[in-house]
């Protein structure tokens, strides 16, 4: 925890790593920037703080044009708790009161809509429509210097009831009307797609993290072109609205990764954004991960040689659980090979193919009842796997980004086919858990074999241990051992 004090020190030496984490009002320009703004020090008397963007500009106060704090990472925070806040904010920025209302956010989270806004409101200065509308800024502004979109369909397409709404927001929070927002920036053309920045903070490992996403490849939803160093990503995407074609290249830049969306419907941009996000891990905190592991006897070492090491979470979480089904006691080439057959039976075309991306992933629904023979899998696990797309569909399960982790692993655990492995991959990559161990895969076991180490070595790991069992993977074979899907 911090307090005003030490928020301005991190003020003045423009610390990056607090980016996100709170926002620096000032009272004189009535701008709010972020804490690395590059603008001069304002006087501590003329400060004010944050914790959310949302909270700076119901108090009145304008983005800044030259940091722009609504383009930062968001606040690892909401990874690591699991509390009701941090369950609301992880589902609020995946779009749900745009799509659903308030309503919406309060029966996923089993709370009345007044304990929600208490809650928010207590903890981030805003509530939920609050937080909502920032977001609603943010794809707004994207939108407007990214696309030829008209503005009256760029309105619509950030969540914005009217085109009064619209203007008037922009207006409060940019200081400009969205034409001059607009400005000199050089839209690109309709058939390019949606070009955009992904912001992370810290040291960003990207050789790894493209590493593990390429050997998981699945053929005709995913593709990795280039060479290492080069690397560029590409996958489809099933969204609220429509679907959406991605590609994510290796080679950023400081503090991001540069992004390719080709959306059917803009509408869904929010959600796209949010789940590579989610995907690439973008809103962690590897300072704290590195201070936390890099000073353990065991792990410090692998820990300090990859900094910025992050745990890549899921674009879909129902894709997620099917391909952790499939991967099941088989090598990464084998789950390879049974997700594209799977994809290849049961998979929704793409009305265009992108090159290699000619599908969807199965929806839950189709895969609930299918026989699943193409894929010459036992029946035991053929059957675990429709058994865990059933309980999907039907809401039995929840893996959406606010899902209660405790409960979501207690109902798959509850299933038959679903083990601890299996519960835990989910726990650690569906929902995003920052600590999760997995003692029993064999990678980890040979991991903690050459480190010298014991799983209860774990126990000092905590809250990072996902981040740790990353590290034991890393530190084997580049082709690794462990039966990952």
């Amino acid at each position: 925890m911090m307090d005003d004090e030490s928020r301005y020190e991190a003020v003045r030496s423009r610390d990056a790593r607090f980016d996100g984490v709170f926002f620096t009002a000032v009272t004189t320009t009535r701008i709010y920037c972020r804490p690395s703004c590059p603008a001069r020090t304002p006087l501590r008397a003329n400060v004010a703080f944050h914790a959310s963007a949302a909270a700076a500009q119901a108090a009145g106060f304008r983005a800044c044009k030259r940091c722009r704090p609504d383009a930062v990472p968001g606040s690892a925070e909401w990874n690591i708790r699991a509390d009701s806040v941090g369950r609301a904010m992880r589902l609020i920025n995946d779009g749900v009161v745009d799509r659903e209302g308030v309503g919406g956010l309060a029966r996923r989270l089993g709370y009345s809509t007044r304990q929600v806004q208490r809650q928010l409101t207590e903890e981030l200065g805003a509530g939920p429509v609050a937080l909502a509308r920032a977001g609603r800024a943010h794809s707004a502004r994207v939108l407007l210097q990214t696309t030829a979109l008209p503005v009256t369909e760029i309105a619509f397409a950030a969540g914005f009831a009217s085109v009064r709404q619209f203007n008037d927001t922009v207006r409060q929070i940019y200081d400009s009307t969205p034409t001059a927002l607009r400005g000199a920036a050089r839209p690109s053309a309709g058939g390019d797609g949606i070009r955009l920045r992904l912001a992370h903070r810290g040291p960003f490992a990207s050789r790894q993290l493209f590493d593990f996403l390429g050997r998981r490849v699945v053929p005709g939803i995913e593709a990795m072109d280039g060479t290492p160093g080069s690397r560029s990503y590409r996958r489809t995407l099933a969204l609220p609205y429509g679907h959406a074609v991605a590609e994510v290249g290796e080679k950023g830049g400081p503090g991001w990764l540069e992004c390719r969306l080709r959306l059917s419907d803009v509408r869904d941009l929010t959600a796209a954004v949010q789940r590579l996000r989610r995907l690439f891990d973008l809103d962690a905190d590897p300072h704290a991960v590195l201070e936390s592991l890099g000073a353990d006897s065991r792990i410090g070492a692998l820990a300090g040689a990859t900094p910025g090491l992050r745990s890549p979470g899921a674009a879909d979480a129902s894709e997620l659980a099917a391909r952790a089904v499939l991967g099941q006691q088989v090598t990464v080439g084998a789950a390879r090979g049974l997700a594209g057959r799977l994809v290849a039976a049961y998979g929704k075309p793409l009305p265009e193919p992108v090159g290699p991306l000619t599908h969807l992933f199965p929806a839950p629904e189709a895969l609930a009842q299918a026989e699943l023979g193409e894929l010459g899998m036992p029946e035991a696990r053929r059957a675990a796997l429709r058994t865990l797309m059933a309980a999907l569909t039907d809401g039995r399960i929840a893996l959406d980004p606010g899902a209660d982790r405790d409960e979501a692993e207690r109902s798959l655990l509850a299933l038959r086919g679903i083990g601890p492995w299996t519960a835990g991959y989910l726990r650690m990559r569906a929902l995003a858990d920052p600590d999760v161990f997995l003692a029993s895969d064999v990678g980890v076991r040979q991991g903690l074999e050459r480190l010298g180490a014991a799983p209860a070595d774990a126990e000092r790991w905590r809250p990072w241990r996902s981040y740790a069992l990353h590290h034991l993977w890393n530190s084997l074979t580049p082709q690794g051992s462990s039966p990952l899907p």
